[in-house]
């Protein structure tokens, strides 16, 4: 094959893995994937070095590359991680936090950086349902579990009035939340106190999955985390190859709403989940069977409130528009 040669980055999703097996071509491009051990290190390689042409980014840490002005990078609307967050939300048991309104005053920790990709969409969600407000918390930033190189390159904005602090190198937070130190943790990843089971922390909403899928139902929002950018020459100079890219994903992503739709027959037993063929048959009764949608029309929703909540949070000076982060030629898809 030849074509356009373009390095290209994102980490080992499943709606991801028929790029990188070549099962799915990208038409007109000879592509070299690259990925990391955790999806960050691609992050700052894309923003610190422009080691690639095409690649994941969180969309907090795209949105934070406009801080000078335009960015050096547009997005197509393919969005490779999204998650339901209501379950992001941990508390010490013994803190006295049996509802969302029981956060007012607290000291809560948050996972890399104030304002993370699964930060924005509990603060926003929190603050719409329940009269949150970040800036009467204290906030620690730090790391759980294994160490993290610290997130120095994006900016890190939030407004004056809000108490915002760094946890010392090699701290915990899962292990500070145990502990009683901090009150609430919002964190991407889950904490291993609450893996082991440890009785002195819970999530504050127990029955996260009935929460998150009563909040889509009146929402209609599926709550996006991460997007794919491409340099700004490439989407301005290779129209052609761009949409080629986006198409590309896309294939990719229906190559594995297939397997899992057709392994509902056999009851998906290439994959060691119980009761996973009930699952996916409920998701789709809710989300439909394009229950992870690429594209604009299927997103606006979601875009638009992480858009807000971003703006709303001081960690953009203004509220950004689809239409100035997206690739344009893209927008109606």
């Amino acid at each position: 094959m030849s074509g356009k040669s373009l390095d290209i980055a994102f980490w080992n999703y499943d709606r991801t893995r028929a790029l990188s097996d070549r099962r799915v071509r990208i038409e007109g491009v000879e592509p070299r994937y690259h990925t990391a051990q955790i999806v960050p290190q691609i992050f700052e390689r894309m923003i610190r070095q422009r080691a690639y042409d095409v690649s994941e980014l969180g969309l907090t840490y795209f949105l934070r590359t406009f801080a000078n002005g335009p960015s050096p990078f547009l997005a197509i609307p393919v969005f490779p991680n999204r998650c339901f967050r209501h379950s992001a939300i941990y508390v010490g048991t013994a803190s006295g936090i049996e509802r969302p309104q029981d956060l007012v005053g607290r000291t809560i920790g948050e996972l890399a950086l104030y304002g993370h990709d699964a930060g924005v969409m509990p603060k926003g969600i929190l603050s719409d349902e329940f009269g949150f407000r970040p800036e009467r918390n204290r906030w620690i930033v730090g790391d759980i579990d294994f160490p993290m190189d610290p997130i120095d390159f994006v900016p890190h904005p939030h407004p004056a009035g809000v108490d915002v602090s760094m946890a010392p190198k090699g701290t915990d937070l899962g292990a500070l939340l145990e502990a009683g130190a901090i009150d609430a943790l919002i964190s991407a990843d889950v904490p291993r106190c609450v893996l082991d089971g440890s009785p002195k922390v819970r999530r504050l909403f127990p029955d996260y999955e009935a929460v998150e899928r009563d909040y889509y139902r009146r929402t209609g929002i599926f709550p996006i985390m991460h997007t794919v950018v491409v340099t700004r020459e490439l989407a301005e100079q290779e129209p052609d190859i761009v949409r080629a890219v986006y198409k590309g994903f896309c294939d990719a992503k229906a190559t594995a709403v297939t397997e899992l739709a057709h392994g509902m027959s056999f009851n998906n037993m290439s994959v060691m989940v119980p009761w996973l063929t009930g699952l996916l048959a409920r998701d789709r009764e809710l989300l439909g069977d394009d229950w992870w949608p690429y594209g604009m029309s299927g997103n606006r929703a979601a875009i638009d409130a992480v858009l807000r909540y971003h703006h709303e949070q001081g960690l953009t000076d203004r509220r950004f528009r689809a239409e100035e982060i997206f690739v344009p030629y893209l927008i109606d898809n």
